[in-house]
């Protein structure tokens, strides 16, 4: 069901209007808008973006290239570590909380992906991946608010596309409407039913004033719908289902409260969320080091919130990405320089899991990317394509990926 926007002003205006009156019939008006976004239900997609360019080939070990041990001799994951996959490709052992989901065929692994350009540039990189434009600076909104502004089947709610951050990324960027959300418990949804209406009138008014709020929305009057119904829906009350335990970091705070969007159906659609500290040009580490405890939360914070949605995982999908790769060789440091070709992960919804997808084009020097670097073998543009026609249903993507046309599939979804 779709409710139109002209339609949800105006029930947003009455609630409004109510503020100082009635907080209950604001509630009443709030969740009756709720449940007609949430009726949209659907699918969710959650994108999760590894700034500073991880380490593909440590995430998900070749383990059974002999390149990978030849050229690390300090950085390589120990063998006997290894979480097996398919007797070619292991996990990393920090992300072996993330093996029963590939176990019972809700994970899927794309290697050797990645951007067609050959910037080795962090900042170039990220915002060519999330413009969906490769070599292209020109371009001034990101894919997925393309696909938003286009894709007009899905009901109108302020949360249809949530980033977790101080400010809306580059991918949510542009025309549709967006919300960036830096902490869902900043807003004090939960005390201001206690206080009254006082806290939220508030929360209008300092949005009206520019205001430091924890939330970025596209207009003002997104920014109110948003509140209001959050307000009705206090997500945050939500503790984690199905024995799910989340960590302490910021990461495993962003999971766990897009995990209380979803379960409190306010029609999120996308989801994004950011995680740096992969640039591990010095002192990497193997099985134990800077980028082990990277993945160790990574790793928690996804299987903390695939159990705490449980069933409804057939309708979400996570997908993570990371600007570029690094070196196959080693540095003198014990790192790895900025590279090509990464890994990518996909999980949940009606994924075919089980697989690592796309070419592998090995290790040897002589198929190296400038004669150091994995090759990529899969556009970016290929693999977000397909999760957004296979997830998402999208029957045309030539506004989102202007000019790119996908040479076959991957085999991500039946």
């Amino acid at each position: 069901m779709t409710i139109s926007r002209r339609a949800f002003m105006k029930a947003g205006g009455l609630a409004m209007v109510s503020l100082g009156a009635d907080p209950l019939f604001v509630d009443r008006a709030a969740y009756a808008l709720r449940e007609q976004f949430g009726s949209a239900g659907g699918k969710t997609l959650v994108c999760l973006f590894q700034r500073g360019a991880v380490d593909g080939l440590s995430m998900i070990v070749p383990a059974g290239d002999p390149w990978y041990w030849r050229d690390r001799q300090r950085i390589a994951i120990p063998k006997n570590d290894l979480v097996s996959l398919d007797g070619m490709f292991a996990l990393h052992p920090r992300l072996a909380s993330l093996k029963p989901l590939w176990d019972r065929g809700a994970m899927s692994i794309v290697h050797a992906v990645g951007s067609p350009s050959t910037t080795r540039s962090h900042f170039d990189a990220q915002d060519y991946m999330e413009s969906g434009t490769p070599d292209r600076k020109s371009t001034t909104s990101g894919w997925a608010n393309r696909y938003c502004e286009h894709a007009r089947e899905h009901a109108e709610t302020p949360f249809r596309a949530v980033a977790f951050g101080p400010q809306l990324p580059r991918m949510l960027s542009g025309s549709a409407p967006a919300l960036a959300i830096d902490d869902l418990r900043a807003f004090g949804v939960r005390t201001a039913r206690a206080e009254g209406n006082d806290r939220l009138t508030r929360a209008f008014e300092s949005l009206y004033e520019g205001s430091a709020t924890g939330l970025v929305a596209s207009s003002s009057a997104e920014g109110f719908e948003a509140i209001k119904m959050l307000r009705s829906a206090d997500p945050t009350s939500l503790a984690p289902a199905n024995g799910a335990v989340y960590g302490r970091s910021k990461l495993a705070a962003s999971m766990q409260q897009i995990a209380q969007l979803i379960r409190a159906d306010l029609g999120l659609q996308i989801a994004f969320v950011d995680v740096g500290g992969w640039d591990t040009h010095v002192n990497q580490g193997a099985d134990q080091g800077q980028l082990a405890t990277r993945l160790d939360d990574l790793g928690g914070a996804l299987a903390a919130f695939t159990t705490d949605l449980g069933e409804r995982m057939r309708d979400v999908v996570v997908l993570t990405m990371s600007e570029f790769g690094r070196t196959v060789k080693e540095n003198g440091t014990g790192g790895t320089d900025h590279g090509h070709g990464t890994a990518m992960m996909v999980i949940g919804g009606g994924v075919r899991g089980k697989q690592v997808l796309g070419t592998w084009p090995g290790l040897a020097p002589e198929a190296r990317h400038e004669g150091r670097d994995l090759a990529v073998t899969t556009d970016f543009r290929a693999l977000f394509s397909e999760v957004l026609t296979g997830h998402l249903g999208a029957a045309d993507l030539n506004a989102v990926f202007p000019g790119f046309v996908p040479q076959g599939t991957l085999g991500l979804f039946g």
